[in-house]
């Protein structure tokens, strides 16, 4: 399935940041939604900002336009602001990308290992994001680090337990 572009995305003026604050508030609002849905279709949770600039997202060849460097920062600053993106480093030149929040990716587990009638199991991470039993799943192939916050969050609920074993880390669910 290939990604839909929303039609801002051919609208020239869509790739220069707007100076009235409505338009540039529902530019910017239009930007994080389509960073996002790019990033969830291509299952990206890592960004590089200087790659930023030449990935289709922000690179509409057909059109000739792309996005500056500075506007990307703004776009990557209000998805900091929404809790969508958390910076890696102190030089913000990589960052985490959390088109779906720790909570939700919680939620999800949690009603597949109640659907499934496996509460009181236990389970490896590799189990959750990589076996077969998950496949299918949405969270099949989620990066641990995203795993991991998701299973603390259900930890913080007192729905799951996340323990260390010989082998790495696995979680129980209640």
């Amino acid at each position: 399935m290939s990604f839909e572009w929303p039609w801002q995305y051919n609208f020239p003026p869509f790739f220069t940041l707007q100076p009235n604050v409505d338009t540039r508030q529902k530019q910017l609002a239009a930007w994080c939604s389509l960073a996002l849905s790019y990033c969830r279709h291509h299952k990206l949770y890592t960004l590089d900002v200087m790659e930023a600039q030449e990935s289709p997202v922000f690179n509409n060849k057909k059109i000739e336009r792309k996005l500056s460097m500075e506007a990307i920062q703004v776009v990557f600053e209000e998805l900091r602001k929404k809790g969508n993106l958390e910076w890696l480093d102190k030089n913000k030149s990589r960052c985490l990308v959390m088109w779906r929040r720790p909570e939700e990716w919680g939620k999800l587990i949690y009603q597949w290992v109640s659907k499934n009638g496996m509460v009181n199991s236990v389970f490896t991470l590799y189990e959750l994001s990589n076996g077969d039993d998950t496949e299918g799943e949405e969270f099949h192939g989620l990066e641990e680090w995203m795993l991991l916050r998701s299973l603390q969050a259900l930890q913080t609920e007192g729905r799951a337990e996340i323990i260390t074993m010989d082998d790495g880390k696995g979680v129980k669910f209640f």
